[in-house]
């Protein structure tokens, strides 16, 4: 799934493992162990709007556990139910609505992840307006573009972003209202506390206004804008609907067995489909609960205080996770036993016997000891790292999509799991290949009523993605791969332009491209990622094509190779300092030829990486 950016994991450490599981093997009673039929049944749902999910599960699970969250780090997780959560959303949705005029308006969510994020994004959805969610790892500049673009009229921020929010204010007259989460602040000129808005609300709907709750949506309403990548005029909004979002919970309830039991952790940023449809909307809609880690460093302890049975990830997080793990397992000496004991699991569990959270509870305590599900998506993974997964007992599914699919387009069967593939077609989609080369791999194409319904204001680059054959839209997904003999979609490669790093962060080159065409001192120049011997991470890298004309104008002739980098590394650095630092350019190459192009005098990217790699 490409839709994930900037990802950082600091140094966490599990305590020293000492495997004592295995050695108790013996007295285990391999009858206690047999697996019994569970009964589960996997059926697509058929929910046509959000609301619609949230009105029911508010309901049925009002007393259950919804959101924990840890406001204090020094305090438990605080817990609230779906009651409170209900209660809020209503009455953030009314206030919204009847004390400051939002309703069908465009209003920015910007934050880290949290219980007010959660609230702020059901109001909109059930019928305040357009959602416009916000990487909160943006530069004051691009938030400010976001928000221009988008025709916001308010900004609902975390107290974090205060500062950010500050600084781009007065730039932003068109903006009617920012509104601060978690704050009791009455109205004040434009600034007012979501809380104040929450508790007006409530006494509206006390007095007996549901004018809210009665709004109905209509499933195929422009309801959800997000920006693909950074916010120059070359970024992509991508509009979806409710019915885009619904059909992620319907379809993945087809393969993936989950209840009221089940507890989501919530570790990836929220302004992503992947997290905010998959880890906020999908768990609601069985009753289960989500624990709002603290941030990445508190990942081991706070796994051990929520007990969580399911966990999406992207790959660099797993592979971390997969290689800490191990490094501990070596230091205790038991490494050998562990491949044993996972030679010999396997062949129990091929027999209906299933004694792995028992030899492998140590590894299973670490992770707060009832996972069962690790969801992998945003970028390829090593399939050793899916395969040891899968061995010590905890289902490991992969999933498919861009944010331009809401994001589900495939993902792996939970009864059906195939390490190394990215999925199947999940129940509203359809893959293919049109154009297979001898291997039977090309552009993978997608048919799905997650599908987007369109680039934002930029109908010319939405005719290009989307194609309608016999009244159906496919989507040109822009990845290259096939499709094997059962229907499961391998990766292979990708055909676009957009460079998608190990930990499942987007970056298009355009973008840059633009910001480094008004350096005067580079004629052309192609951003892209460049491999590295002996590491899976791209680095940001530009092949330029200098002004020779305006360097001697500016800096007289003669100047010599090492110097007209040092001029053209100064000025990229300068851009570099209004980029993100995941888009920053690492690498120069001063380049002696010129490009190959198209007839329309486009570069040929694909043609020109292919001689970066042959060098």
């Amino acid at each position: 799934m490409r839709i994930l950016k900037d990802f950082k994991l600091p140094n966490f450490k599990f305590p020293k493992l000492k495997m004592d599981g295995i050695s108790e093997i013996e007295e285990m009673t391999l009858e206690e162990h047999k697996e019994k039929n569970k009964n589960i049944k996997y059926e697509t749902k058929n929910y046509k709007t959000i609301k619609e999910i949230f009105d029911e599960s508010t309901k049925k699970y009002e007393k259950e556990v919804f959101v924990l969250e840890k406001f204090d780090h020094k305090a438990p997780f605080t817990e609230i139910t779906y009651s409170n959560f209900r209660q809020d959303v209503i009455g953030l949705g009314t206030g919204l609505n009847k004390i400051l005029n939002l309703k069908d308006k465009r209003v920015v969510i910007i934050g880290e992840n949290t219980y007010h994020w959660y609230v702020s994004y059901m109001a909109m959805l059930c019928g305040t307006g357009i959602a416009v969610p916000v990487d909160k790892e943006l530069p004051a500049n691009e938030i400010e573009n976001v928000i221009k673009r988008s025709k916001a009229s308010a900004i609902i921020y975390s107290a974090k972003k205060k500062e950010v929010i500050k600084k781009v204010k007065d730039n932003l007259p068109e903006v009617e209202y920012f509104i601060e989460m978690n704050s009791d602040a009455g109205i004040q000129d434009r600034d007012v506390g979501a809380n104040y808005i929450i508790e007006q609300g409530k006494r509206i709907v006390e007095s007996g206004d549901d004018s809210y709750i009665k709004i109905e949506i209509d499933p195929e309403e422009f309801k959800v804008l997000i920006f693909t990548s950074g916010t120059t005029s070359k970024a992509k909004g991508v509009m979806l609907c409710n019915k885009n979002l619904a059909q992620n919970v319907n379809v993945v309830s087809a393969y993936v067995y989950l209840d009221h039991n089940d507890r989501f952790f919530s570790v990836l940023p929220l302004h992503h489909t992947y997290e905010s449809s998959i880890g906020f909307l999908l768990p609601m809609s069985v009753g289960a609960s989500i624990a709002v880690c603290e941030g990445l460093k508190h990942i081991v302890p706070n796994l051990k205080e929520t007990h969580p049975t399911a966990m999406l990830a992207v790959p660099l997080l797993v592979e971390n996770l997969y290689k800490k793990i191990n490094d501990n397992i070596v230091k205790s000496k038991k490494d050998k036993l562990v491949k044993s004991m996972i030679h010999l699991t396997n062949a129990l569990k091929g027999v209906n016997v299933d004694i792995k959270r028992k030899v492998f509870k140590e590894i299973y305590d670490n992770l707060g000891g009832k996972i069962r599900i690790i969801v992998s998506a945003a970028a390829p993974i090593d399939a050793k790292v899916g395969k040891w997964v899968q061995d010590i007992g905890i289902s490991f599914l992969q999933g498919y999509g861009l944010t331009e699919t809401a994001p589900i387009a495939a993902l792996t069967p939970e009864f059906d799991p195939k390490v190394g593939s990215a999925g199947k077609a999940v129940t509203c989609a359809e893959l293919k290949i049109p154009f297979p080369n001898e291997n039977g791999e090309g552009e993978v194409y997608i048919k799905s009523d997650t599908l987007m319904l369109g680039y934002y204001e930029d109908e010319e680059a939405t005719k290009e993605v989307i194609h309608e054959e016999n009244g159906e839209r496919w989507f040109n997904s822009g990845d290259v791969g096939y499709l094997d003999e059962d229907g499961f979609l391998f990766i292979t490669g990708r055909s676009k332009n957009v460079i998608v790093t190990q930990n499942g962060k987007n970056i298009y080159p355009e973008e840059i491209e633009l910001m480094l065409g008004n350096i005067e001192e580079i004629a052309e120049c192609m951003v892209y990622g460049k491999e590295e011997a002996g590491s899976k991470e791209l680095i940001i890298s530009v092949k330029v094509i200098p002004n020779y004309e305006k360097l001697e104008e500016k800096y007289g002739k003669d100047l010599t190779d090492e110097q007209i980098y040092k001029i053209i590394w100064d000025e990229i650095k300068k851009v570099n300092k209004k980029l993100t630092s995941y888009k920053a350019i690492k690498k120069l190459e001063i380049k002696k030829d010129e490009f190959e192009k198209t007839t329309t005098m486009k570069i040929k990217r694909f043609a020109e990486l292919q001689k970066d790699k042959k060098n």
